[in-house]
């Protein structure tokens, strides 16, 4: 467990200042690649849930602060954490041995952490545009940067954790 908060630590250190750096991109003025969310999709099933939501809180809080979006990020970091244990174990095969395990490629498989990854940064993504736009206004292009930033996401970090991962974690 040590060894795992450690790594989570400098995740989250690299992340969020690469998250800082990417805040700047929009890649067809609908892209924006959000990826510090990985240290939320990271922690471990077995953490307390006050812990994750102060880990969420603090972390958004922080992107907010480097982003000035007042606020935005630490609402939508805090309540997709929420929502990040059923969203596990709609996935998980066997609820009993997932009480251990911390989510990547390695232990739940490329399919089923992909379908958790998706989900999760679809959830996070919907809740800061809705959350930015606070209107049905311009729903057409709300929706086309929440879609276009969950696919970049997704994609950016499938990469980060084919990186990240480490072949001594257990295979479920």
């Amino acid at each position: 467990m040590n060894r795992t908060i450690t790594q989570l630590i400098w995740l989250t250190i690299v992340l969020t200042l690469l998250q800082v750096v990417c805040n700047k991109i929009i890649l067809f003025n609908v892209a924006t690649p959000i990826i510090f969310i990985y240290v939320l999709l990271r922690l471990p099933m077995n953490m307390p849930k006050v812990w994750v939501f102060t880990i969420a809180f603090a972390l958004g809080l922080t992107i907010d602060i480097f982003g000035n979006t007042p606020g935005m990020n630490a609402l939508s970091c805090t309540l997709a954490s929420s929502v990040r244990m059923p969203v596990f174990y709609l996935y998980a095969l066997r609820e009993d041995e997932m009480k251990t395990v911390v989510p990547s490629i390695t232990t739940l498989g490329v399919g089923n952490y992909f379908k958790y990854m998706s989900t999760m940064v679809l959830i996070y993504c919907t809740l800061l545009f809705f959350i930015q736009a606070f209107t049905l206004h311009n729903a057409i292009l709300t929706v086309e940067r929440l879609l276009c930033s969950s696919v970049l996401s997704v994609a950016l970090l499938m990469g980060i954790d084919s990186l990240v991962s480490t072949k001594r974690e257990k295979r479920l």
